[in-house]
C-alpha cells in the first residue's frame, strides 16, 4: 500500500515522501479500512517534527482520523461487515491506502455525508466531546469561550455547543475569521488581534467553560473571563506551555483548571467515548447541526502541501487528504 513517511524521522514538510509498505491485516477485535479520506491535524505536524511520537503499539504513520469502507473484519468483530462506510479515530496510520483500527473506535457514516466530510469528524468530535462536554461539563444555557475558533477543533466546538443549547463566544484573528465564526453559529465573535480582548470577553458576559488551544499567552485572559464555578480546559499550547496563574483567584472563583490529550488514552476509554458520541453527537451530525466545513483537500501524494496549508494558519475548518 501507499503511505506517507517522514524522510529521516522528522523534519519540515519537504521531508514528507510517498512510499510503500505491506498491507496491514486486521487482528482480533479490529477492522481494516480502505481509506478514502484522512483528516490532517496539528498533532500530525508535531509528529512530523519529532515532538509527538505515537503511543506504544500505534502505527508510526501519521494520521489520526479516516473515512472509508470496511475492507477486512478480524475475529470477534460482530458489528461491521465488508463494505460498511465508516469513519474512525486512530492512534496513527491514517496517511495510507489502508488503516487498521479497533472496531469499537469506528462510527457509521451518515448517508448525507461523503468520505471527505466524514474524515473531518472523528478527531475533532472526540476531542470536543471529551473536553467540552465531559471535562468541561458544558450545559444548555451556559457560555462556551472558544479560542482559535476557526480551526478544525474550533469550528466543531462552535457547532456542538450550539447544538447542545449553549451560547458561544469565539475568538480568532482577523476580520475574515471573525465573520466566519459568526457564520458557523457563534453568538459573539471577537477579533483577538484588534482592541482589548479581555475587556471584550468581559463585555460579552464571560464564560462558564473555556476551550483553550492557545496556552500561556491567554492565561490571564482566561482567568479573568471565567465566571464563578467556571471550567478552563487546555488542549493545546500554541503560545507556550509555561504560565503564571494566581491560584488564589482560582480558589476564590471556585474554578477548575484541567487539560488532556486524546491519542494516548486507553483503547477501552476511546471505545467508551465512541459509544457516548454515537448516542449524543451523531444525531446532531445526521440532522446537519454539526457539519465542520472542509477548507481544502489534497491528494495523498501532496501531503506536503496540506501540511504547509495547515501551518500557515489561514484556514477555516478542516484540511483533508483524499486517498
Amino acid at each position: 500500500m501507499r503511505v506517507i513517511e517522514i524522510d529521516g524521522g522528522s523534519g519540515p514538510a519537504e521531508a514528507l515522501r510517498l512510499s510503500e509498505r505491506p498491507d496491514p491485516r486486521a487482528g482480533p477485535g479490529e477492522i481494516r479500512i480502505r481509506v478514502r479520506a484522512a483528516g490532517v491535524n496539528r498533532p500530525d505536524l508535531l509528529q512530523r517534527n519529532g515532538g509527538y511520537p505515537p503511543p506504544p503499539g500505534a502505527s508510526d504513520i501519521m494520521g489520526l482520523e479516516v473515512a472509508g469502507e470496511v475492507d477486512q473484519v478480524g475475529h470477534e468483530v460482530t458489528r461491521w461487515r465488508a463494505g460498511d462506510r465508516v469513519c474512525a479515530l486512530l492512534g496513527g496510520g491514517g496517511y495510507a491506502d489502508y488503516a487498521v483500527v479497533d472496531a469499537r473506535h469506528a462510527l457509521p457514516i451518515p448517508d448525507a455525508l461523503d468520505f471527505i466530510q466524514a474524515a473531518a469528524l472523528p478527531e475533532t468530535v472526540f476531542t470536543v466531546y471529551a473536553n467540552v462536554f465531559e471535562a468541561g461539563a458544558l450545559k444548555a444555557g451556559e457560555t462556551l469561550l472558544v479560542h482559535g475558533a476557526t480551526s478544525g477543533i474550533g469550528v466543531t466546538a462552535i457547532q456542538m455547543a450550539r447544538a447542545a443549547g449553549a451560547r458561544v463566544i469565539a475568538t480568532s484573528r482577523g476580520a475574515a475569521k471573525t465573520a466566519a465564526a459568526l457564520d458557523l453559529g457563534a453568538d459573539v465573535s471577537l477579533d483577538a488581534s484588534a482592541g482589548n480582548l479581555e475587556s471584550a470577553i468581559r463585555d460579552a458576559g464571560g464564560a462558564d467553560v473555556i476551550l483553550d488551544m492557545v496556552g500561556a499567552a491567554y492565561a490571564e485572559v482566561n482567568l479573568n473571563a471565567l465566571k464563578a464555578g467556571g471550567r478552563w480546559v487546555v488542549i493545546a499550547t500554541l503560545s507556550g506551555a509555561l504560565a503564571q496563574v494566581d491560584l488564589m483567584r482560582i480558589m476564590m472563583k471556585q474554578a477548575t483548571l484541567t487539560g488532556s490529550t486524546l491519542r494516548r488514552r486507553p483503547a477501552d476509554e476511546k471505545a467508551r467515548l465512541a459509544a457516548a458520541i454515537e448516542a449524543t453527537v451523531w444525531p446532531w451530525v445526521v440532522s446537519g447541526l454539526v457539519r465542520p466545513p472542509v477548507e481544502a483537500t489534497f491528494p495523498l501524494a501532496e501531503t506536503k502541501l496540506a501540511h504547509l496549508r495547515l501551518e500557515a494558519g489561514e484556514h477555516v475548518g478542516k484540511i483533508v487528504l483524499t486517498v
